[in-house]
């Protein structure tokens, strides 16, 4: 392990070189949302003791988001712990690795930003530090990071398009735009400024203009990851309902957002929440929660990440499993006696009245949907998501007080979505149903 080599974001690595490739190919192709980032893990099989090569693939395994993704992982990081020679950054990421093992997310944070301080130029490590930031809610974190790669990384577009969300998710909305204008200056075809573009034009209202920026970018993304080309279509299909052409939102997801990766967990967190949203614009979603059960079943013991932990729930109790049960003890029991330690009182705050009210509101009992969910709307953010993700629990706790006839509340959340979705046919038809029941004018 002599060899002294420098990979694609110009940092050192100790040897072989025959790793190099892989390694290479999950620096470029991990940020920019291609699958050649998988390729790493064949070259940590082909040489044993290419640290790099061993630690992205440990963390690969991690971002599995799956209760055994760690006994995947760890094979790779023990390999690591084996070899000699390895340089300071090598020993930062293996440490960062290790943590994420044992779930312990403050710590994979920490060491994480003392890495980006030292490393600037590293944007694989820099997405993999704003990824933890942004499950832990925490958009200050995710802006600051991504600004402090700015200047190391001027001439990059992902740098621009990680600081564009992280402006977004602060609610920066002009500076979003900006940064993600800059990002395709340098590359018209980043996926994560027309990601970044998406959240800003449906956080404005420009919900016609945020679908025809989508629209035409959307041939560049055929050869990304499940991830970025669904999660992109989702974001079209959000457009598509709030412009109220719900048919061409539920081809979307038969054609493009379901069915691409069914077992990964972000496929199914985005087929559960745009069925959710399809339910309630009045659509027919027919036999489509029924074919998500089997995927969603196999989560049933998976309260690693609360946000995704929810969705599963609401999917299964939609599918109407026997397993949604068993999901909503064991999330009850995280207010007790948490998996992920730090989260203790995240769950018995937030996670537990969520789940119920989810649960409730899936099963027809809206008067008890609006009970649990009504007192923690203000708290949800904490689970982390986007503010287009968590929209869903908004929603949710909209349905239910308009079946549950609480006018005067949803008229208040009526107004108020004006200002994002002022074109859409459905919320003008609830609000004037609201006005109605309220004797409004």
């Amino acid at each position: 392990m002599s060899a002294r080599l420098t990979d694609n974001h110009g940092l050192h690595c100790t040897g072989p070189a025959g790793a190099m490739q892989g390694i290479n190919d999950f620096c470029d192709g991990f940020v920019a949302y291609q699958p050649r980032s998988a390729n790493v893990l064949q070259a940590a099989d082909d040489y044993p003791d290419s640290p790099l090569a061993n630690i992205y693939s440990a963390m690969l395994w991690m971002f599995l988001e799956r209760p055994e993704a760690p006994s995947k992982s760890i094979p790779y990081s023990q390999r690591v712990e084996k070899l000699d020679g390895l340089n300071e950054r090598e020993k930062g990421l293996l440490a960062l690795v290790k943590a994420w093992q044992q779930y312990d997310f403050k710590k994979v944070i920490a060491i994480g930003e003392t890495l980006c301080a030292a490393y600037p130029n590293d944007l694989s490590l820099l997405k993999v530090v704003q990824y933890h930031a942004f499950n832990a809610a925490d958009a200050a974190l995710m802006l600051k990071l991504a600004l402090a790669g700015q200047s190391a990384n001027a001439n990059r577009a992902p740098v621009h398009s990680m600081i564009a969300f992280g402006y977004e998710q602060s609610h920066e909305i002009d500076l979003a735009e900006q940064s993600a204008h800059t990002a395709l200056s340098i590359d018209p075809h980043e996926p994560w400024a027309h990601h970044a573009l998406a959240h800003v034009h449906l956080s404005r209202g420009t919900t016609k203009q945020g679908l025809g920026i989508l629209n035409s970018s959307a041939e560049s993304w055929k050869d990304l990851n499940s991830f970025m080309f669904t999660h992109n279509w989702w974001h079209i299909a959000l457009f598509e309902i709030a412009n109220g052409d719900v048919t061409a939102a539920l081809n979307i997801y038969d054609d493009r957002c379901w069915g691409v990766q069914p077992d990964y967990s972000q496929d199914q967190i985005g087929a559960v929440s745009l069925l959710a949203r399809l339910e309630m614009a009045q659509v027919n979603v027919g036999e489509r929660w029924h074919s998500l059960l089997p995927y969603l079943e196999s989560r049933a013991d998976d309260v690693i990440q609360p946000f995704l932990c929810l969705q599963y729930l609401y999917g299964l109790a939609k599918a109407k499993s026997s397993n949604t049960a068993s999901l909503l003890a064991l999330i009850k029991q995280q207010a007790e006696n948490p998996v992920v330690s730090q989260d203790k009182c995240l769950w018995e705050s937030v996670g537990v009245p969520v789940a119920e009210g989810i649960v409730a509101h899936a099963h027809g009992d809206h008067e008890k949907a609006v009970e649990k969910l009504a007192p923690v709307r203000s708290q949800i953010w904490k689970i982390g998501g986007s503010h287009a993700q968590r929209d869903l629990f908004e929603q949710i706790l909209l349905d239910a007080r308009l079946r549950a006839g609480h006018w005067e509340s949803a008229r208040k959340t009526l107004e108020h979505r004006k200002t994002w979705e002022p074109e859409s046919p459905l919320l003008h038809q609830r609000l004037n149903d609201t006005y109605r029941h309220l004797n409004i004018q």
